[in-house]
Parts: structure tokens; C-alpha cells; sequence
């Protein structure tokens, strides 16, 4: 199969995608409102990339399935019912009249399968995150944001759009067992969580720390670095703050944010 073929464009109307509501088991249905809210936020924060990027999560049960974007949508266009379920291989599992994106499936396979907790991922190509991911130095502990995460940040070199499946050993080797977020070198930024939320929130502290860093850089006046030993204190505060409780916390307000502009992704 060459790279056309794989790109498969012919996408249906997001409208003509009847609800799916009662016909998974209420665990995956709530997954799928979940994922969806996740697109809609990622849309809303103004860190989508056109119909490009993936967010995944895996679907309960042992046959090691995930959900995963349609592609050829805009992320504001997402619902519950319209995402597509696939199996380890990028097969399509059930009826879907969507293609999928094979450049997702090769770098959220690789984590769903070699890591438990990888129930969500996040991968973005946001203007601050590529720039950071772009700088030799990476993420610096500037700002409170970067401190909280930069002990829980891999770093994984470009090796070109993510088609190769043999690249999925480079990257869980580079993420490894502890890791959750990643800066995709010259490409972009990642993020995983036990739920949808914790990805999400993971997700939020990064980017705000990318686009924190090229503000301060790009200021043309000399950096106030943190004290001895501040950074790795704000580091080790941080490590116990994102598995689960700030996620918990932050989500339901999360959702009813997107209720207030825009329910259709419940659907």
C-alpha cells in the first residue's frame, strides 16, 4: 500500500452518524463522551491542528481495543458516536464509515499496548509545544507550570511522519515505564493518564509551559532562574498531584464548560 492509499479523504457528513447510545455498554459509552469532551477542549484551548493529531483512549475489556479520531473531521466536530474503534492492528472493529489516521495509530498503539496506565493519549502539534520540542535544551524550569512536570517529561527524536511501525520500540523505550509526558522532537508534544481528565489536565500544564517559555525567551531582557533546589522541590509537589486529583477536580467544570458552549459532543 503506498502513502495515498493509506490517506484515505472520502469522509461522510459528521450528521449521518446515528447515535450509539445504548448500543455499547454504559462504560464505554461514558468513555466516548469523555474522549469527545477531550477533542472539543483541546478545539476550545485553540491547540488542534486541523483534522491532524490524535487523542485515543482504550476501550474497557481484555480484546485490547481503542477509540480513536475520524479522521477528516475538525476536532469541534467530534461526538461520542462518531469515533472510530480499532483493534492493535489499525483494523476497524464495527461499522464506521470514517478512515483512520495511520500516522495515529502507530504512535498510540505503541504506548496503549506496552503501558497500563496509557488508558488516554494526547498528542498535539501546537505552535508553542513544536517550538520548545524544537529548542536544544527543551522544557526549562522557569516557571511554576514547567516545575511541577519537567521531572515527568521524555524526550523522543523526529524520525519523520510516524508511518513506520517499527518506531513504536524507539518510543516506548525513550517514555519508558515512570514517564506521562513526552516532547516529540521537532514535531510536537504527548501526554498519557489513567482517564481522559488526567491526560487532559497533563496536557494543559505542558502546553502552558511551552507557551510560557517562548514568551520569556522572545522578552529580550535577563531570566530570573529559581533558586537552588526550588525546581526539584516544585518537581517532587508535582508528582503527587497528577495522578487523578487535579484531574478529578478540574473535569466536571471542564465538561461543564463545553455544555454551556457547545452539548453536541455528548451525541
Amino acid at each position: 500500500m503506498n502513502l495515498r492509499e493509506k490517506f484515505d479523504t472520502r469522509v461522510p457528513p459528521a450528521f449521518e452518524i446515528p447515535s450509539l447510545e445504548g448500543k455499547v455498554c454504559d462504560e464505554e459509552w461514558r468513555l466516548r463522551v469523555d474522549l469527545a469532551a477531550t477533542y472539543r477542549l483541546v478545539a476550545l484551548y485553540g491547540w488542534d491542528d486541523m483534522v491532524f493529531t490524535h487523542i485515543s483512549a482504550r476501550v474497557p475489556g481484555p480484546e485490547h481495543h481503542f477509540l480513536i479520531n475520524p479522521y477528516g473531521l475538525m476536532f469541534e466536530e467530534i461526538t461520542a458516536s462518531s469515533l472510530v474503534k480499532i483493534d492493535m492492528e489499525g483494523n476497524k472493529v464495527g461499522e464506521s464509515p470514517f478512515p483512520v489516521n495511520p500516522a495515529g495509530f502507530t504512535i498510540h498503539s505503541a504506548l496503549h499496548m506496552n503501558r497500563d496506565d496509557a488508558q488516554c493519549i494526547i498528542h498535539l502539534h501546537t505552535t508553542d509545544g513544536v517550538a520548545v520540542s524544537a529548542q536544544a535544551d527543551g522544557l526549562l524550569p522557569l516557571d511554576q507550570h514547567a516545575m511541577l512536570i519537567i521531572g515527568d517529561l521524555a524526550h523522543h527524536d523526529y524520525e519523520g511522519v510516524a508511518l513506520d511501525l517499527d518506531e513504536r520500540e524507539r518510543l516506548v523505550k525513550d517514555i519508558g515505564r515512570e514517564k506521562h509526558l513526552m516532547l516529540l522532537r521537532n514535531h510536537g508534544t504527548l501526554a498519557l493518564g489513567k482517564s481522559c481528565a488526567d491526560a487532559f489536565l497533563r496536557m494543559y500544564f505542558l502546553e502552558r509551559s511551552c507557551s510560557m517559555q517562548v514568551r520569556a525567551l522572545s522578552g529580550g531582557v535577563k531570566l530570573n532562574w529559581p533558586n537552588q533546589g526550588v525546581p526539584e522541590k516544585t518537581r517532587e509537589q508535582g508528582e503527587v498531584a497528577f495522578d487523578g486529583m487535579i484531574g478529578a477536580t478540574a473535569w466536571p467544570a471542564l465538561l461543564r464548560k463545553l455544555d454551556r458552549t457547545d452539548s453536541s459532543f455528548r451525541h
